[in-house]
């Protein structure tokens, strides 16, 4: 064999690692997810004695299906805290709850069984109900547990185990002492699916059309004597209604104290309506007027009656600050039954508030003209019965935004019924105060979440269903007292806590109550239960009390709670309610919020558009890690978008981010951190650079993690990779690494450096990238045993100040920035096809000015070759008769492109002069080292 044919590969320090450029995360983060298991990895981290407590304290997802790509982001988001808390030192225990009482659930229950509510013993249905929930509680358990998420998987909290019941209603109880809790008549959202009454949490509001209507109410005769309308003419007050179907309840009409009033003449009546409408009134209701009869201040109309359309009833005339003068005449007609404000209104003058429609939304048998009827097949017949008396005077349709059921989506109804509620009022202004001494990531969210408790009325807490916890109060039959003493509640807590929240439906009063059955005021033993249970939102809501307990390892109040922005009218809220109507405090130092999951288009997702993405198809498709980058590389102070697209985009991100990873892993084959590592001062200059970028890097990515950024860290790591080290860093440092004696200063002091990189690195991905790190972990434990076993139990890397170096690090900023002009003239010779490989090439370079002499000055030829990857460097400008390939000026520097002289070595592919061995005088030295 001639010299030209030996092959020298044997020689060579090739790549060599078993970590595989494919992930196949598919399988490897199932076995790896074992592995966690198997070490028992978060009871290791549990028993940490030492370190500062930190609490994320978990808003417990809805056990009723499958997770959806919104409660993956949110879970995914959560683990990045804890991960990075627990590294950084702290006791980070993350305890995962569940909600599990409530509408869906009841209602999906009787969905497959193909019944409704009372169909079912109550009993019964709440069995099948915990079955279902329990059910979707495991299999979220799983896909939570796919995702990566570390946590306290088998003691979570679940809302309808008996402990935490009694602890809502021991929470119950205080309020009730402390005077919080009524049960009271009020006009309250229901919904007549649904059959229950709602909480302003529950309430989506969404475009409905509705008939738009104007209805005359005449004026009895001693009001038109008032008025001094002459007797001739029929008159009356006129109003406007997008809802027909409240005219049976209509008990007033409202005015503002301080609009003006004009009795206007058109077409033989007299009409009472808003002076600054009465121009648009008459081009809607093609109205010539005739003139004005009088005119008045609302003030002044006060107490004055009219007659209801079509029933023999007086509607007083009634003052309201809400009136306004946007739309409609500026008369109200008020039904107290149906109505927030028209309930408020009711109060105040005294008018009947008892709603004439049944839970379901039927009239009652009893009501004149639409007894039995469905409330909206009302409003027909009393259209018809307005055009019969000539009091419609006009009629169309309305498209406006309505309050709808957030389980059902279905239209809601204001009802008057008697409900339990939480006096808001008494504690608003301390919640406003406690929401100040919170911090709040993005900050917007406590102007979001204070506009809503300011504005917000008192909380309904009673449901009318079965699947919950039940309102601890009691009836007596004798005499109608209501019994809800502290004693009382503790009663129930303490057999809720023994046997669990069924004996509510299976015990009698007696078997519950023993000798506390018997009523205060009338001495009667036959008391009746409450049937209400509490709302899900209450069941939640006191979480922090049933949850956050130090002998549980935890403690009140949680450092953060972490939940999608909707939860500012929901469990942020609720949670604040309840802490402060027990403590006077929040249940959190730090409330951060994250927008909604949209697609690439920023649409909501929607089966019928075809773009909802479901993290189950992604992970067995790319794996969790795709989705934990996702999820990572998203600015969650918006709406976060998500297609297969973007995803297809963070798939290429991910193999660069790993092969990056591999790269450094093939060349530490031979490389033992504790034998070979050198100390700084025998490092090259560029390995000392890479060290010296890496503290920046570390610092700017535990900043980013200390201030919950996490699109940050990514985004920093993911640049570092691609632009310090594939880009540069490990381009130029192949030929050292491959060619250079195994044992050389050269490339042990690259090594030194890339496994530095490589260990801290990992460790800032852990928290993201958590299979994939723990891969790259356990093969980095290979050449260092002395690591711990898994990399979630390895700490935090801290800058390290003696490896900073400002200078080297400007130094080498502008080396680079001269390397740019370098290899633009490569560029030039290679698309002219003049080159190939830059190691065809060599270069001469002038420094045209000053500053680019220094820079010059900073390295020597060989150094400049290595940097700029060609056979050889020179400076200076051409010599005579050379030819050049390309020639650039920029930057102060003049680069000048020629062919390599020589011939190619066949061990390092470097052009010069060959020896008497036929390879280059670098590598018959690397030779002559090794021995070979």
């Amino acid at each position: 064999m001639g010299l030209e044919e030996k092959d020298y590969s044997p020689s060579l320090n090739l790549p060599r690692t078993d970590f595989p450029m494919k992930a196949n995360l598919v399988v490897k983060e199932v076995e790896l997810l074992r592995f966690w298991d198997e070490i028992g990895l978060y009871d290791r981290l549990r028993a940490r004695g030492e370190g500062e407590l930190f609490v994320l304290h978990d808003g417990p997802p809805y056990a009723n299906g499958r997770i959806h790509i919104g409660t993956a982001f949110n879970k995914i988001l959560k683990d990045f805290v804890p991960k990075f808390k627990w590294m950084r030192g702290y006791r980070a225990p993350y305890v995962p709850g569940w909600d599990t009482h409530g509408l869906p659930i009841e209602l999906q229950v009787l969905k497959e069984m193909g019944l409704r509510k009372g169909d079912l013993d109550p009993v019964e249905l709440r069995r099948r109900c915990r079955e279902y929930a329990l059910r979707y509680v495991e299999l979220q358990r799983e896909d939570f547990k796919r995702l990566g998420v570390l946590g306290d998987w088998d003691n979570p909290y679940i809302t309808l185990s008996p402990s935490y019941e009694a602890e809502q209603i021991r929470v119950f109880k205080r309020m009730v002492e402390k005077g919080y809790v009524y049960r009271g008549l009020k006009s309250i959202f229901w919904c007549v699916d649904c059959e229950t009454a709602l909480a302003a949490a529950e309430i989506e509001y969404h475009d409905k059309e509705s008939p738009s209507i104007y209805v005359f109410y005449p004026f009895p005769p001693e009001t038109r004597s008032r008025l001094g309308i002459p007797g001739e003419l029929e008159a009356g007050v006129l109003i406007w209604t997008t809802t027909p179907w409240t005219l049976p309840a209509s008990m007033a009409v409202a005015l503002h104290p301080e609009h003006r009033y004009d009795l206007i003449r058109a077409g033989g009546r007299v009409y009472l309506v808003a002076s600054r409408l009465v121009e648009r009134l008459s081009r809607e209701l093609g109205w010539e007027v005739e003139g004005i009869v009088a005119s008045f201040l609302g003030s002044e109309l006060e107490g004055l009656e009219a007659c209801h359309p079509f029933y023999n009833r007086r509607v007083p005339l009634v003052l309201a600050d809400y009136v306004t003068l946007e739309d409609g005449t500026g008369c109200v007609h008020t039904a107290p039954a149906h109505g927030a404000e028209d309930y408020e209104t009711g109060l105040r003058y005294g008018l009947l508030t008892e709603s004439p429609v049944d839970e379901r939304g039927y009239f009652l048998p009893d009501v004149e003209l639409v007894g039995g009827r469905f409330y909206l097949e009302a409003n027909g017949v009393i259209l018809e019965e307005l055009r019969r008396r000539g009091f419609l005077l006009g009629e169309g349709k309305v498209r406006h935004s309505y309050p709808h059921c957030w389980r059902c989506k279905k239209p809601v109804i204001f009802r008057s019924t008697r409900q339990w509620f939480v006096a808001v009022e008494k504690f608003r202004e301390e919640a406003l105060r406690a929401i100040e001494e919170v911090q709040w990531v993005p900050h917007w969210g406590k102007a979001r979440i204070s506009d809503m408790v300011r504005e917000r009325g008192d909380w309904c807490i009673s449901r009318q269903r079965v699947w919950g916890v039940p309102i601890p109060a009691f009836y007596c039959e004798g005499c109608g007292e209501l019994l809800v003493e502290p004693e009382i509640i503790e009663r129930v807590a303490s057999l809720v806590e023994e046997h669990g929240s069924d004996i509510w439906w299976t015990w009698s009063s007696e078997e519950i109550l023993g000798e506390l059955c018997r009523c205060g005021k009338c001495g009667s033993t036959a008391l009746r239960k409450e049937t209400d249970i509490m709302d899900v939102w209450f069941d939640s809501g006191v979480s922090h009390v049933a949850v956050l307990k130090e002998e549980s390892g935890l403690r009140w109040p949680a450092d953060m709670y972490l939940e999608g922005t909707d939860q500012h009218r929901g469990w942020f809220q609720t949670s604040l309610l309840t802490s402060v109507a027990l403590t006077g405090k929040a249940p959190y130092r730090t409330v951060l919020t994250h927008g909604f999951i949209v697609d690439g288009e920023g649409r909501k997702m929607s089966k019928s558009l075809g773009n909802v993405v479901v993290p189950q198809e992604v992970i067995d498709r790319s794996g969790a890690d795709i989705l934990r980058l996702w999820v990572a590389s998203s600015d969650y102070s918006d709406d976060v978008r998500i297609s297969e697209g973007i995803l297809a985009q963070l798939v290429e991100a991910y193999r660069r981010i790993r092969n990056t990873a591999r790269f450094m892993l093939s060349n530490l084959y031979d490389f033992d951190p504790r034998r070979d590592a050198l100390p700084r001062e025998e490092l090259l200059e560029v390995d000392r650079w890479v060290l010296s970028r890496l503290q920046h890097l570390i610092s700017r990515v535990t900043q980013a993690y200390e201030e919950f950024v996490f699109h940050l860290p990514y985004h920093l790591l993911h640049a570092f990779c691609v632009n310090d080290l594939s880009a540069f860093y490990h381009d130029i440092n192949k030929d050292r690494l491959y060619t250079s004696p195994p044992f050389s200063r050269r490339r042990r002091s690259c090594q030194t450096a890339n496994y530095v990189v490589l260990e801290a690195m990992t460790k800032m991905l852990a928290p993201l990238l958590s299979f994939t790190c723990e891969e790259i972990w356990q093969h980095l434990r290979r050449m260092n045993p002395d690591l711990p076993e898994s990399v979630f139990l390895s700490s935090w890397p801290e800058p390290a100040e003696e490896l900073r170096d400002e200078a080297l690090e400007e130094r080498w900023d502008r080396i680079l920035r001269a390397r740019k002009v370098f290899l633009k003239a490569l560029e030039r010779a290679r698309a002219s096809k003049a080159i190939g490989h830059s190691l065809e090439a060599e270069l001469a370079v002038e420094g045209v000015s000053a500053e680019a002499q220094e820079v010059l000055s900073y390295l020597d030829e060989e150094a400049w070759s290595e940097v700029c990857i060609v056979s050889g460097f020179r400076k200076g400008g051409p010599r005579e008769g050379d030819k050049a390939l390309a020639e650039v000026l920029e930057e102060g520097f003049r680069a000048w492109v020629f062919r390599a002289e020589g011939e190619r070595c066949p061990r390092c592919w470097h052009y010069g002069p060959l020896g008497a061995r036929g390879v280059c005088g670098r590598c018959e030295l690397a030779l002559e080292e090794m021995g070979l």
